[in-house]
């Protein structure tokens, strides 16, 4: 593979299931040494995209590449060069964590230690345990370990801390950066929108197979979002005094319980207007964002808030 060839490839692909359309015409790139979050609601498209470049499934139209390669024909020489973490797990419910671990090692020809893999993800004792007795949690762990023991150039990542706590998704992020650093690619989805601005470098959001916005963390939030002053403070504020204390033209409203909004020419004055209205009332202003939106809110106002199954 050309070192300045992406690592993966989509381009104009599209992918049906009868009369549905789950991907329309979707194209975007993986470049090596990046993480690119990929993010939708349920049925937006994200599993299906996923799947096409790990060669589960092939395109009705367009192409996918993978380091240069066709995931369907070529997938005996693309395998061993890719890791791919299953939300389900993929184990043998009756395996030992430490064997399955041990059983995709040696698929690899230049595997990692599978003994400090476990140590590092916090399973060492849990390596003798059955695969179905683990906790959500420590399946997931088990699940990235398989995914990165044979030193991959290109890993996928279906919502690799869900189940996770604290401390544990901590410790994936930091091992998605260690990917980062060591040149290797990662896509990855997520519903967890803090999840996504810290790890990506770049998201791109699906909705109904089709791209509805695509780019940094920043540039995605920023977007349209010029002249906004949003924070959080206790629900159900009072906003006379603050509209009155205001520059003329201003009209604060809180946009969802807890969430509040100002749109104009945001100065320092008045932003300091707002913190000494603020400290007038007794109340601690939090999440204090200009010309920028918090990456959930885009989210929602993209896709819709409505539940989807």
């Amino acid at each position: 593979m050309n070192a300045s060839e992406p690592a993966v490839s989509v381009d104009g692909v599209v992918k049906r299931f009868g009369e549905t359309v789950a991907v329309d015409d979707l194209s975007f790139e993986v470049a090596r040494a990046e993480v690119v979050a990929l993010l939708g609601p349920n049925g937006a498209g994200k599993t299906t995209t996923v799947e096409m470049c790990e060669g589960f499934s092939a395109p009705d139209a367009g192409s996918v590449r993978v380091l240069g390669l066709d995931p369907i024909a070529d997938t005996d020489a693309l395998r061993p060069r890719i890791g791919v973490m299953l939300q389900g797990g993929g184990a043998y419910p009756g395996s030992k964590a430490g064997e399955m671990l041990d059983l995709v090692a040696a698929y690899s020809a230049d595997p990692l230690d599978p003994e400090w893999l476990l140590d590092t993800l916090g399973l060492r004792e849990a390596r003798r345990t059955p695969y179905r007795r683990l906790s959500g949690g420590q399946q997931q762990r088990l699940a990235l370990a398989c995914a990165l023991v044979g030193r991959p150039e290109m890993v996928f990542l279906d919502e690799p801390t869900a189940g996770m706590d604290a401390q544990a998704r901590h410790l994936v992020w930091e091992l998605i950066d260690a990917l980062r650093r060591d040149g290797v690619g990662v896509l990855l989805t997520t519903h967890m929108m803090d999840e996504a601005e810290q790890l990506a470098d770049r998201l791109v959001i699906i909705d109904h197979g089709s791209i509805v916005a695509e780019g940094t963390p920043t540039e995605v939030t920023s977007a349209g979002a010029e002249g906004q002053l949003h924070f959080n403070a206790p629900p159900k504020l009072d906003l006379k005094l603050l509209t009155t204390a205001l520059p003329e033209g201003f009209a604060p409203k809180e946009t969802s319980p807890g969430s509040y909004l100002l749109c104009g020419d945001i100065t320092p004055q008045v932003l300091a207007t707002l913190t000494a209205w603020c400290a007038r009332i007794d109340v601690l202003p939090t999440d204090i964002r200009i010309d920028q939106r918090r990456l959930e809110d885009v989210f929602l106002e993209l896709t819709g808030r409505e539940l989807r199954n």
